[in-house]
C-alpha cells in the first residue's frame, strides 16, 4: 500500500537541525520498535514533510530536508514574556517544583488554546518564559523509514488523528 490521504503511517527516524552556525547536528531518535503513526493529510505534520513520504510503500526510505520556514519558522522574540509569580501559586502557596528554570508548562493563550511555555529564568521581575516552539528558527532533516502504512479507520477519520498501531485510543 502507497502513502496517500487518509492512511495511517508509521516511521522511524532521525532527525538533526541546523541553526545556521554548527550545520546538521542530531536532535531526536525514533527507533523501529517505537515509531511514530500520524494520520497523513490530517495536518499532525509539516506539509514538507508528508511530501517527501507521498506514494511511497512500508519499506522505502524517506529524506525530509525543511527549512525553517517550511518548519516551526523563525524564532520571534516577542513570544518572551515576563510573568509574575504570584500566578503560579496553587492553593495560595507558592510551588517551588513548577518553578524551575528548564520546566515546560502548558498554558492558555488569550484566546484559551494550549501552548508550551519555557522558563528561561527566574528573578525579581518575575517568571520569564519562552513561547517559541523549541525548534523554531531552525532548519531540519528527517532521515527514516516507512514502517508501516494503513486505511484510518472511520474514528481516526473523525478525530482528525491517528490511534495506537491497532486503532485503538484512549482518552
Amino acid at each position: 500500500m502507497k502513502v496517500e490521504k487518509n492512511n495511517v503511517v508509521a516511521v522511524c527516524y532521525e532527525l538533526k537541525v541546523n541553526d545556521g552556525e554548527t550545520g546538521m547536528v542530531p536532535y531526536e531518535s525514533v527507533p523501529e520498535d517505537k515509531p511514530f503513526y500520524f494520520l497523513f493529510n490530517a495536518g499532525e505534520v509539516f506539509p514538507k514533510f508528508e511530501e517527501a513520504l507521498l506514494g511511497k510503500a512500508a519499506g522505502d526510505t524517506f529524506i525530509a530536508d525543511l527549512s525553517y520556514e517550511d518548519a516551526y519558522g523563525d524564532y520571534i522574540e516577542e513570544k518572551k514574556t515576563i510573568i509574575p509569580k504570584a500566578n503560579f501559586k496553587e492553593k495560595g502557596k507558592k510551588n517551588k517544583d513548577l518553578l524551575r528554570v528548564g520546566n515546560v508548562i502548558p498554558m492558555q493563550d488569550h484566546k484559551g488554546g494550549q501552548i508550551r511555555g519555557e522558563i528561561t529564568k527566574i528573578d525579581y521581575k518575575g517568571v520569564h518564559m519562552d513561547f517559541n516552539p523549541p525548534l523554531a528558527g531552525y532548519d531540519l532533516l528527517f532521515e527514516g523509514k516507512i514502517i508501516s502504512v494503513r486505511d484510518a479507520l472511520p474514528e481516526e477519520l473523525e478525530h482528525g488523528h491517528a490511534h495506537e498501531p491497532d486503532g485503538h485510543h484512549h482518552h
